[in-house]
């Protein structure tokens, strides 16, 4: 049976359903990436063919297997990623195929999926010409409005919470650009925000019980297809940046400052999504990319409070922010709902 959807502006389509997607069995279009689970091709054999290192990350104890590997393939033109926990990905050149495999006796195909969706889907959005950045996205009076920043920053904390005020949630973790004349579209993610369970605590008190993201991971899920949730289905124009500064124990925190345009660029390619992964053709086409999107939007540096309790008033500063700046296309604003789990 095969299933499809529509992840980052691609049509996908999958021989199983995974979490964290919604899916249905019809295609209404030809797919741009066929995924397949529990196999390699026939034609794959590590040991005979001819590939060469592209990337080794490396482990963190000594004598441990390097926490990813990444080989390409000359013959027929495809990359190979492998785990260290034993999860591998095949995935052609165009990035029109993906294989998956996993260990069973010790991994499930959520765990597949949490790399799926994002370091091998970002990958494939390289080999299809398009940069992302590492950040999350949500609709504000009808704009799309991107939190970029590390791993840690905030950025899934900040649109969960501004997904409790009743704002559309575009995309998580990957926010992938589309240049549309002059400007650049936000493309939809999938229906879910990851979340460490110090988050889930400091946005739903410490009793909420979210359900873990896979069984072999501590990490939670917000589901957004719940009903007092919404999920932006559809591309929006992308009209402003807040990057996420470090934590501080300030009274004057959260607080909102501007910010350069080469210090905005500086900091927009650190968080690019998968730059590890990029070769100097992929950096030449992101330094292009990130330079005319900074013709079109607005960065502001965002500081955030040390104390997560505060990130109420940090959402309400963005708005604040985002109104003063007449940054939204004139959209009304949802009214302001608090939801438990």
């Amino acid at each position: 049976m095969s299933f499809c959807t529509v992840v980052y502006g691609l049509n996908i389509q999958l021989d199983r359903d995974i979490p964290g997607i919604v899916a249905s069995e019809s295609l209404r279009e030809t797919p741009d990436i066929d995924i397949r689970f529990g196999f390699f091709p026939p034609w794959f054999d590590a040991k005979s063919l001819k590939r060469k290192l592209w990337y080794v990350r490396s482990a963190n104890n000594d004598g441990e297997p390097p926490r990813l590997t990444v080989w390409e393939l000359n013959s027929p033109s495809a990359y190979h990623f492998h785990y260290a926990d034993g999860t591998q990905f095949l995935i052609d050149s165009a990035a029109t195929k993906v294989w998956a495999t996993w260990p069973t006796d010790t991994l499930t195909v959520e765990d597949t999926a949490t790399y799926l969706l994002g370091p091998i889907m970002g990958f494939a959005l390289l080999l299809r010409g398009y940069v992302s950045l590492h950040a999350s996205a949500v609709a504000v009076q009808g704009s799309a409005i991107a939190f970029v920043g590390p791993a840690g920053a905030g950025k899934s904390t900040t649109a969960a919470a501004l997904a409790n005020f009743g704002y559309h949630v575009i995309t998580e973790d990957v926010v992938t650009l589309r240049q549309i004349d002059n400007s650049f579209n936000v493309e939809p993610g999938y229906p879910c925000i990851r979340l460490w369970p110090a988050s889930v605590a400091a946005l739903y008190g410490t009793n909420a019980d979210l359900p873990r993201l896979t069984p072999t991971w501590d990490k939670r899920f917000l589901d957004l297809t719940q009903k007092q949730y919404r999920f932006q289905n559809d591309p929006l124009q992308l009209r402003a940046i807040y990057l996420i500064d470090n934590r501080i124990d300030s009274a004057n925190a959260p607080f909102i400052n501007s910010i350069s345009q080469p210090d905005a660029l500086i900091s927009l390619v650190a968080n690019t999504y998968a730059q590890y992964l990029m070769n100097k053709e992929m950096r030449a086409r992101e330094f292009n990319v990130l330079s005319r999107l900074l013709k079109t939007v607005t960065v502001r540096r965002l500081v955030p409070h040390s104390d997560p309790a505060s990130i109420t008033s940090l959402c309400e500063t963005v708005i604040q922010d985002i109104d003063s700046q007449n940054l939204g296309n004139g959209a009304p604003k949802p009214q302001a709902t608090s939801f438990h789990v």
